[in-house]
């Protein structure tokens, strides 16, 4: 496959989690609705690094940690590819879905339509190549 259809592979994934977390969120599964939001926005920002000629780690694997510092890092800090607002919405995703996937307390309604909201703006950012809409 080459690189764009890599990207473009997860910009599909990408898009079917969030029609999963938008679901989820309308059916009141709000745990579900985090995880879906979260990895919606994760698989975008993979695309965007796989874009960017951005290299996962060997053997395909894209660590949470390694895609949310190279995004940041490299793709918003350094190259300005796309706004600043964005830098925080994987981190807070990804702690939303923890609390969600691993711990005992309920997400809220109001966290859990938070979240599809953010993660279509990381998306929506990422299929439009960036610019400076957020």
């Amino acid at each position: 496959m080459s690189e764009n259809e890599i990207a473009d592979s997860y910009l599909r994934k990408a898009a079917d989690s969030l029609a999963g977390a938008e679901s989820e969120c309308a059916n009141r599964r709000f745990s579900n609705c985090a995880n879906r939001a979260y990895y919606a926005a994760f698989q975008a920002a993979i695309a965007a690094l796989v874009r960017a000629r951005i290299r996962s780690r060997p053997g395909g694997q894209w660590p949470h940690a390694f895609v949310q510092a190279e995004f940041a890092g490299k793709l918003i800090n350094r190259n300005r590819r796309y706004p600043a607002p964005l830098r925080s919405i994987l981190p807070d995703l990804q702690i939303l879905r923890t609390r969600a996937d691993y711990h005992s307390d309920a997400i809220s309604e109001i966290e859990a339509q938070r979240g599809p909201r953010r993660s279509r703006a990381f998306f929506d950012a990422i299929r439009s190549g960036g610019g400076n809409s957020c």
